[in-house]
């Protein structure tokens, strides 16, 4: 057995909450029960990876199980990554059987035919999610099993989420492989990332809470009945200006939970405006990068205007990112709209 699967089957162990070793090595199924049993997982887990290690030694364990033992830990913490949201294209709308035999045969083929030194594991998923796990080499090099690209596919949708290693030069080659297993013609980043990959998933088949307008109305009178109820000191100024913020909010945000996204980024570009007898920057675009950030910004966001923080409503810019399922935008002139190349809500 090759000491760097050793090592690396230990490094994935040592990854795991203490808590999750014992469950997430059942699930993998390498181990027979009676070499579990020998495995004391209450010592600290240091030890632990080290005797998983030897026992996969004595097991002969190679590179396809080491990789099946990654796929459970991404997909049990798919949040240490950041995925990017990509749409294929088909030339009409027809619809085909989807066969993962064939997919898998053909995504392999076509990727090993541009890049020799290449590692490929699949694994499937109750979702209908197939995981792919993608560790590259180089034509004199082995593969990286420490620099990988992971890719989720749900089969009979045109999306893909792709959470792409630190060569970027290889993203090209990946998304070749994905046109031609799943026989689509193009292929698209949508410029929507987070870490999770569930509410990415929430955003693009439409699963996270849109209220109806009648829902909103039923909820914005029910609040009105309740808050009258709790506090008749309130002065009506003070009770219309509440009661239109939380209207506007139930409007740009719903009333279920929202799905979670850390950041969003606005470029703009823009010319600056001046007197035109006085030729200063009338030629070089103005450009400013804006950058939120926070743990649930959706939900930082609709929290600002009840928390008197900014006016309600808040612009659209910042309310539209589950609608628009995107969170990377870029503003310009409406010069350049008219030439197609304005990218904004």
């Amino acid at each position: 057995m090759d000491e760097t699967v050793t090592e690396y089957i230990r490094r994935t162990i040592l990854k795991f909450p203490r808590d999750e070793v014992k469950t997430m090595l059942e699930k993998w199924g390498f181990l027979s029960e009676t070499q579990l049993q020998t495995l004391n997982f209450c010592q600290v887990k240091e030890k632990v990876s080290r005797e998983v290690a030897q026992l996969c030694e004595e097991n002969s364990a190679g590179i396809k199980q080491a990789a099946a033992l990654d796929i459970i830990y991404n997909q049990a913490h798919p949040n240490k990554r950041v995925w990017s949201v990509y749409r294929m294209n088909k030339a009409g709308e027809e619809m085909e059987f989807f066969d993962l035999r064939d997919f898998k045969n053909k995504f392999k083929r076509r990727l090993q035919s541009a890049l020799k030194n290449v590692t490929i594991n699949f694994e499937e998923y109750e979702d209908n999610a197939i995981w792919i796990r993608i560790a590259w080499g180089t034509p004199h090099r082995k593969p990286n099993q420490y620099k990988t690209s992971y890719v989720v596919y749900h089969s009979q949708t045109p999306y893909v989420f792709i959470s792409a290693s630190v060569l970027k030069s290889n993203l090209p080659l990946l998304c070749q492989a994905l046109l031609a297993a799943s026989n689509y013609h193009d292929i698209s980043e949508m410029e929507l990332r987070s870490h999770s990959l569930n509410s990415l998933k929430d955003i693009v088949f439409k699963r996270y809470s849109q209220v109806s307008h009648f829902t909103i109305v039923f909820l914005f009178f029910s609040s009105l009945l309740s808050s009258s109820a709790a506090d008749l000191r309130i002065i009506q100024e003070n009770r219309n200006q509440r009661e239109r913020i939380e209207r506007m909010n139930w409007e740009a945000f719903g009333d279920g939970p929202l799905p979670k996204i850390e950041f969003a980024q606005y470029k703009l570009e823009t010319m600056f405006k001046s007197n035109p007898k006085l030729d200063v920057l009338d030629k070089e675009p103005f450009r400013c990068l804006v950058k939120f950030s926070s743990p649930h910004l959706l939900e930082s966001l609709k929290s600002l205007a009840p928390a008197g923080m900014a006016d309600a409503p808040l612009s659209t810019l910042l309310t539209c990112i589950p609608q628009k399922a995107r969170n990377y935008f870029r503003i310009r002139d409406r010069k350049a709209l008219l030439s197609g190349s304005f990218v904004s809500p």
